[in-house]
């Protein structure tokens, strides 16, 4: 996840806002990176829905895909729900080879264009978390489509076919795009303890995935893992745990 040497203080993420849509490559990516966050919005009222590119088929060795594509959707609808967040949508593109390019980009435009946010989120779009560690390429090329297709999404003549019969209209009204897991974040949002102990339960119950990963309890590799990434960037943001953010506004 993210490390950085960089000094300069974070700056608050903005909350005037009320609708947010987090698009992310596969199921547990949120709870890896912004669950704490997402916690503190919806306890302010606040709206977040969830888009997972793909159903995570290739991500548990032991598993066949179309079994792990079912374990992984289910386990995502179980945390989805620990955090608050009811609006959970899977696009179904192909889980470790997602192709970059106009599908991929006119898939998250229309829903952009269906949910109407304010906020979008996504993972790390850059080639690594920090340093040496370098990123996947779903989480790239995810993310940068998610900083296009916002674009996309406000400009009636790219993908024109979505707006006939009237049910989709154009969406220009995304006003940033938050990075989570950057590593050159800029801003972060406060979480507290009760945030941070949802958070790992959200994580927890990502169970076969985490499984495979760890000889772990599985509650103790998620609690660990939530509160380690929440001081990642305390000593920015006034010695409090927080989420970080690369913020780009539109």
């Amino acid at each position: 996840m993210t490390t950085t040497s960089n000094d300069e203080q974070l700056e608050p993420m903005p909350r005037d806002w009320q609708r947010a849509l987090a698009v992310v490559a596969h199921p547990d990516d949120m709870e890896y990176g912004a669950a704490a966050a997402v916690v503190e919005w919806v306890a302010e009222g606040k709206e977040v829905g969830y888009l997972m590119v793909t159903r995570g088929e290739a991500g548990i060795d032991g598993l066949e895909p179309g079994e792990s594509a079912r374990v992984r959707e289910q386990e995502q609808r179980a945390s989805t729900r620990t955090v608050g967040v009811v609006s959970l949508e899977f696009l179904g593109h192909r889980d470790g080879v997602i192709e970059e390019g106009l599908p991929l980009r006119r898939d998250i435009a229309a829903a952009v264009r269906r949910h109407r946010p304010e906020l979008v989120i996504t993972l790390n779009h850059r080639e690594t978390w920090g340093g040496r560690a370098w990123n996947t390429p779903d989480h790239r090329i995810v993310g940068r489509a998610v900083l296009d297709a916002v674009g996309d999404a406000g400009n009636r003549w790219i993908f024109p076919e979505q707006l006939e019969g009237g049910e989709l209209e154009p969406w220009g009204g995304v006003r940033w795009v938050a990075v989570a897991g950057s590593p050159e974040p800029t801003h972060a949002v406060p979480v507290g303890e009760e945030a941070v102990r949802t958070a790992a339960a959200s994580l927890a119950e990502h169970r076969a995935y985490i499984s495979a990963l760890s000889d772990e309890p599985v509650e103790t590799y998620a609690d660990s893992f939530v509160r380690w990434g929440v001081r990642l960037a305390a000593d920015r943001f006034g010695g409090r745990d927080c989420v970080a953010f690369e913020l780009y506004p539109r």
